[in-house]
């Protein structure tokens, strides 16, 4: 079992800093801004919780498309489970060419393919993105039983009210 080091890290206290802390990568380094008055208990809190932070981030970033693949086959076992041959992707993969859609099916070569803009959301989000897109090789258009089939996920609503806001906050234009 490989041991993972742990990084370099720089702490750097800042006057105007009042309760914020935050830390990015620079190069092999981590950088950790804090507020001047912390103790050094809180400075070393703080740090470890901020690389957990980073760690956590990196590891969803790296997010690979055997695991997009792997997620896609527990989303019809459990919400497509009597479509499962219909439902069967011949791929899912990351792509970075996507910036007016989280996600898209193209039924014809059953090809499905998800935006890397959603790495870092949150599982249940990836889930619906991905559910969304499966239940397209189901039923190609937005009518009312691919409405009933994507409303199979719990989360559905909330999944929608978190994307809807993500793109109102960064200015995204969605296609419908």
């Amino acid at each position: 079992m490989a041991a993972t080091r742990k990084p370099v890290v720089e702490v750097r206290r800042s006057q105007r800093r009042r309760r914020t802390v935050s830390a990015y990568r620079d190069g092999e380094r981590v950088v950790v801004l804090i507020p001047d008055q912390f103790s050094r208990a809180e400075e070393t809190e703080w740090v470890d919780k901020m690389l957990a932070r980073l760690a956590a981030r990196e590891q969803r970033l790296s997010r690979s498309d055997a695991e997009l693949q792997a997620r896609s086959q527990r989303l019809i076992g459990q919400y497509l489970a009597e479509y499962a041959r219909t439902a069967q992707p011949a791929s899912v993969r990351w792509v970075t060419n996507q910036n007016g859609r989280w996600g898209s099916c193209t039924p014809a070569d059953r090809s499905i393919r998800i935006s890397h803009r959603i790495q870092e959301m949150p599982d249940w989000v990836i889930d619906y993105v991905l559910l969304h897109e499966l239940a397209h090789l189901v039923v190609p258009s937005h009518n009312a039983r691919f409405w009933a089939l994507v409303g199979r996920y719990d989360k559905t609503e909330r999944a929608r009210g978190y994307l809807e806001g993500v793109a109102a906050s960064t200015g995204l234009v969605l296609a419908d």
